[in-house]
């Protein structure tokens, strides 16, 4: 069915709202469940530590380059189509996944698992501003904040939970019932979305794969040490990639690089908001594990049950924020989420030498409460400021400035480490407050571009 102007019928909206939970929870939880994983993958399909990173990697790689594209795609062929070849894609390869035999295969299984991750994240915030009216979009965005962050944040401990009693490859085969009965409920619920008028760009595609291809892959080259030399060209590659995108994107009416969105300021500083956000979140979820056990000497178990603090309070406050995105200004609201989350951070990096469980855990409350705070009214910002016709450059935008924080975040950790291996976690705790203070000040300065922007619309 064509979705209406103001948002499904309540029973159809909680059905299609539920496809999308569950989608989104195993794709976003699959970014990070992997990792937990890899001595053990590496050492049943004999390969080396180095060798086996490309099932992280690969996973990666493939959902960053095709955000954009098939966002383009879903503009063009409606949004439920590329999210159910998405999730269909997703599920198959998670079977394959589980039954690869080798490094080659498995690799090879977790692209196209990527590719289909892609699919779903791409369009997914798209879908939720056609399943929800306009007056309640602060609400399904907030459920969607609350997926991806808690389902993010927690497949360490997933991934513990099912190595305790399963093998890895059980990692990816719980994906294949789960995944079906997602997609049995995508065909019946999901909405029919509006179809632009104007065609695919290949050559878009090709460079924003290269530009952004070459960008995750040269900050994870920097995160694991690799020669200084091979770092500068792969990152200078993916500049001279990224200008030649941004200039052809300029000479398109709809850009699959939405450069036209970034004219808009709310936009352009809700999405700068987002990746410093999302890069606050990785400096401190890649190094407080090390702090936990290598500092404080906290088991694996241990270490796992202080960081759920964190995803916990998002858990709890996502959906508070949410309705609350839609009667205050999500500047003011994300301004003061993202103050408390660089408040926690930087009372984390003050520990004391030998602190109790509580003392660290109500500060990892603190940072969720404030991330969980900000989120919501953040992604409602993004939407409600392209118009609907641009809500797939939108939804991935999204997507894409989560995926390059986290790695940015992740990268950062690994230069503060080589800064001082005695005080790099403090270190990167203290960078991520600073990543976090600095998203609260672009936060608030959406302030003055929304009165701007209304003060314009008034005169016209």
């Amino acid at each position: 069915m064509i979705a209406p102007s103001d948002g499904l019928p309540p029973k159809l909206r909680r059905w299609a709202v539920a496809t999308v939970v569950v989608s989104v929870g195993m794709a976003s939880l699959d970014t990070s469940i992997a990792n937990t994983a890899l001595p053990t993958i590496a050492a049943d399909v004999l390969a080396t530590p180095a060798e086996s990173i490309w099932v992280v990697n690969a996973y990666q790689l493939a959902l960053v380059i095709s955000l954009l594209p098939f966002a383009s795609l879903g503009e063009i062929y409606g949004y439920r189509r590329v999210y159910v070849i998405g999730l269909a894609l997703f599920t198959a390869a998670s079977v394959l996944c589980a039954t690869s035999g080798s490094l080659g295969t498995l690799t090879a299984a977790r692209v196209l698992q990527g590719l289909g991750a892609s699919g779903i994240m791409s369009v997914n915030t798209a879908l939720i501003r056609f399943i929800y009216p306009a007056r309640a979009l602060g609400r399904g965005v907030g459920f969607n904040a609350l997926v991806v962050g808690v389902t993010t944040a927690m497949g360490p401990s997933v991934a513990a939970a099912i190595l305790s009693v399963a093998s890895w490859q059980w990692l990816f085969a719980v994906n294949g019932p789960i995944g079906v009965a997602a997609l049995w409920l995508a065909l019946r619920a999901l909405p029919e979305t509006p179809r632009a008028l104007h065609r695919f760009d290949g050559a878009s595609a090709a460079l924003n794969a290269l530009a952004f291809g070459l960008l995750i892959f040269g900050i994870g080259e920097a995160a694991h040490e690799a020669p200084p030399l091979v770092i500068a060209a792969v990152l200078g590659g993916a500049a001279v990639a990224g200008v030649l995108l941004v200039r052809r994107q300029l000479s398109l009416a709809a850009p699959m690089l939405p450069v036209d969105l970034y004219r808009r300021p709310m936009f352009a500083l809700s999405s700068l908001t987002s990746v410093c956000s999302f890069t606050a979140q990785g400096l401190a979820f890649v190094s407080l594990p090390f702090y936990f056990q290598a500092v404080l000497g906290r088991s694996a178990v241990e270490t796992g049950l202080l960081l759920t603090a964190w995803p916990a309070v998002t858990a709890l406050i996502a959906p508070i924020a949410g309705p609350l995105s839609d009667r205050y200004p999500p500047a003011v609201l994300g301004g003061i989420g993202m103050a408390a989350l660089a408040c926690g951070l930087a009372l984390m990096a003050g520990l004391p030498a030998r602190p109790d469980d509580w003392s660290c855990v109500w500060r990892l409350m603190l940072c969720g409460a404030g991330f969980g705070f900000f989120q919501s009214p953040n992604l409602r910002a993004l939407m409600m400021s392209a118009p609907p016709e641009r809500s797939g450059g939108a939804s991935g935008i999204i997507a894409t400035s989560r995926l390059v924080g986290q790695a940015l975040g992740a990268a950062l950790v690994a230069v503060c480490f080589g800064v001082s291996v005695a005080y790099g976690q403090t270190l990167a705790v203290s960078l991520g407050a600073g990543f976090a203070a600095a998203a609260s000040v672009v936060s608030f300065s959406r302030l003055a571009a929304d009165r701007r922007t209304h003060g314009e619309s008034s005169t016209k």
